[in-house]
């Protein structure tokens, strides 16, 4: 993994993400370099494949089903735009130390209470994966394997169930965190250096013309 902090990958991934998301629709070229950008930014990163190709599989059929009914072209386009936006994003998350994403998301200019909010969703879905682990474990030791007998186990009973042992462990872990002193603040600033600093607007200056050339090609 590069030797990057965790606030300056963050803006570099928010960067490639919503840069590639403003793309005017056609516009293949400039899809093409955030493609090829994204790429190398996940490699660098050394995400993880196994766990990147199975979590853009699963949020790609989620969207084909919104994108399908748009039209074969515009569908593509747009299928392949965001799987450029979660390529980027994804690396980021997959490639987060334990607990940092607070750190990372205190660097940005967000009001600290959406930056409560989206740290507390972090630790309930974390939460929430634990508690399925769990489950599936269990569903294994009762002789239910594959996908079928997953499937047969995880009724809307036990779905039911799932929810509120999550919840009930996500109230006591916010109990431990108030507890330890936790206000609602981060436990601290993470700042970019002046080589971050400035690679990040060199980024910037590269995904703005990239992304309003789309739309000069067109008007012009």
């Amino acid at each position: 993994m590069l030797k990057l902090s965790i606030a300056f990958r963050l803006r570099l991934s928010l960067a490639i993400a919503i840069g590639s998301a403003l793309l005017q629709t056609g516009a293949w070229l400039e899809l093409g370099i955030y493609g090829a950008i994204a790429c190398l930014w996940s490699l660098a990163l050394k995400t993880p494949k196994n766990l990147l190709t199975k979590l853009l599989g699963a949020e790609l059929i989620c969207l084909s089903l919104l994108a399908l009914p748009l039209g074969w072209e515009r569908a593509i386009f747009l299928l392949i735009r965001s799987l450029i936006c979660l390529l980027a994003m994804n690396s980021f998350l997959l490639t987060l130390p334990p607990h940092s994403f607070g750190v990372a998301l205190s660097s940005l200019p967000l009001p600290t209470g959406i930056k409560e909010i989206v740290l507390l969703a972090g630790q309930y879905l974390e939460i929430l994966l634990s508690e399925v682990t769990k489950m599936q474990r269990a569903a294994k030791c009762r002789g239910l394997s594959g996908s079928s007998g997953w499937l047969r186990y995880a009724s809307a009973a036990m779905i039911g169930s799932l929810y509120l042992r999550s919840f009930d462990r996500a109230e006591r872990v916010y109990g431990a965190m108030v507890i330890r002193g936790y206000q609602g603040r981060f436990p601290g600033e993470s700042k970019l250096s002046s080589q971050e600093r400035l690679g990040f607007l060199v980024a910037i200056s590269i995904a703005t013309i990239i992304t309003l050339t789309s739309y000069l090609k067109f008007t012009g």
